[in-house]
């Protein structure tokens, strides 16, 4: 069977980036700055992005064009024989099925959220009544299971067209939407009383602040947010470079993937911000920002529900851009390796992900005393295989593979990547490539386990 190309170089790079672009950089991004003295995280991100982001980019996608194959078999093909390369492969297609088992939850919340706003479900609500929106949620099973629910549906079924009529085509005008809404957004926070305040706090660079932090945890933030942003290490990327021309060069894609994934990461900030600053709210909350903090900035701000509709609005669509393009790539294993039909694979791996999805909505409220590693609760145990494991230990695969004379090697990875026209990646990179990169991404690693395991050491 013929395997499917993208339609156009944009669909290419709005599903790509739409991929990176996931609730994590659009929450997460703008409170870590502000942990971590402003502009002085953002440059040392910026520069992370570019050393370390771009490279390992290019090499999943390297392998995926040259290949023409989903991850285990492209491993196949590539690999020395007699060489076990491929095994990686199947944790690539688990770190993917393991991602969707909480993050279809997590895109539900941001769904839920957009309905309650857009139905009037938060007009009038003090405070209080703001937050006992959020734990009523949480404590209910039901309507959790019906949003996870809805996405999950929802996004098999636009995978089931295929990859040009449905996830090229949705995707697409999703991202454009996405980035629509956002200017908007933005454009309309930096208009608020005291805007200004918050741009400072955002993105002048206070070594003081970032000092007082420390600037090795600043410098340790930064790797982590620019690592972590692309996806990297369980194939996510891989399976676009099966679809990809070979018209153009992958640094030079690589580089529009990060500015469209990092346009997004900056410009929520620019909606953060701003709004927190006007309404004397707190910016550097987790998770708690997005479903307790900003939900009161709304509640007491002129057109509330409008323009809290609008961010959840964007923020569906933040999330279920991901969501599509992991669906992608779990039903393109299985089409690969099983030779099964698109139809048949959209109906088996939906019926999956529903039910695996299960113990993440249920770990809130019916099964809230299960706690595993460290402690952790449902959800941030699959986040911690997938964040701390499977993404820094698959991206060093990654890497090994294709600079390795016991992978795929370097010379053919350099050729695969420097195909087309656009910006080539310099055989002068080898070194760096070879003894550097894997050190920093074991620096990822270590900071990661040492983090859950013991915390004190870096306190």
């Amino acid at each position: 069977m013929k395997r499917e190309n993208f339609q156009s170089r944009l669909g290419f790079l709005l599903v790509s980036a739409g991929c990176a672009i996931g609730i994590g950089n659009v929450w997460k991004f703008p409170y870590v700055t502000g942990e971590n003295g402003g502009g002085v995280f953002v440059l040392f991100y910026l520069l992370f992005l570019v050393i370390m982001g771009v490279p390992v980019l290019t090499m999943e996608l390297a392998v995926g064009r040259a290949s023409r194959k989903s991850a285990v078999l492209g491993y196949k093909a590539l690999e020395p024989k007699g060489s076990k390369w491929h095994i990686h492969g199947w944790f690539c297609v688990i770190g993917c099925c393991l991602l969707m088992m909480y993050y279809t939850t997590v895109s539900g919340w941001m769904l839920g959220y957009f309905v309650k706003f857009a139905t009037g479900a938060f007009n009038g609500l003090d405070t209080a009544g703001v937050d006992t929106v959020w734990t009523d949620m949480l404590a209910n099973p039901g309507e959790m299971a019906i949003f996870m629910a809805i996405t999950v549906l929802v996004g098999f079924a636009v995978c089931s067209f295929g990859l040009q009529k449905g996830l090229e085509r949705i995707s697409k005008w999703m991202m454009l939407a996405l980035l629509a809404l956002i200017v908007v957004l933005a454009v309309h926070s930096l208009m608020l009383d005291n805007a200004g305040e918050g741009v400072k706090f955002y993105l002048l660079p206070d070594f003081q602040r970032a000092a007082e932090v420390g600037i090795g945890n600043v410098l340790v933030a930064a790797m982590n947010q620019s690592f972590f942003t692309l996806s990297l290490g369980i194939a996510a990327m891989e399976i676009f470079g099966s679809y990809m021309s070979d018209d153009h060069t992958l640094p030079g894609e690589a580089v529009r993937i990060c500015c469209l994934d990092t346009f997004v990461a900056f410009m929520s900030g620019m909606i953060i911000f701003p709004a927190c600053f006007s309404f004397n709210v707190e910016p550097n909350q987790g998770p708690a920002l997005i479903f307790m903090t900003l939900p009161k900035v709304f509640v007491n701000m002129a057109g509330g529900r409008v323009w809290g509709a609008l961010f959840f609005l964007f923020m569906t669509f933040a999330s279920f851009t991901t969501v599509l393009a992991v669906f992608e790539n779990i039903m393109a294993s299985c089409i690969d390796n099983f030779g099964w039909s698109r139809k048949k694979a959209t109906g088996i791996c939906c019926v999956f992900i529903l039910i695996a999805s299960i113990p993440c909505v249920l770990g809130y409220n019916v099964w809230s005393d299960l706690h595993f590693i460290a402690g952790k609760d449902v959800l941030d145990t699959e986040d911690f295989l997938v964040s701390n494991l499977l993404l820094p230990i698959g991206s060093l695969i990654y890497l090994l593979f294709c600079v390795s004379k016991w992978g795929w090697g370097f010379d053919n990875y350099l050729a695969e990547a420097n195909k087309g026209t656009g910006l080539k990646m310099s055989a002068a990179f080898k070194p760096y490539f070879r003894y550097i990169l894997p050190l920093l991404i074991l620096v990822i690693l270590a900071h990661g386990l040492i983090s859950t395991f013991f915390p004190q050491l870096l306190a």
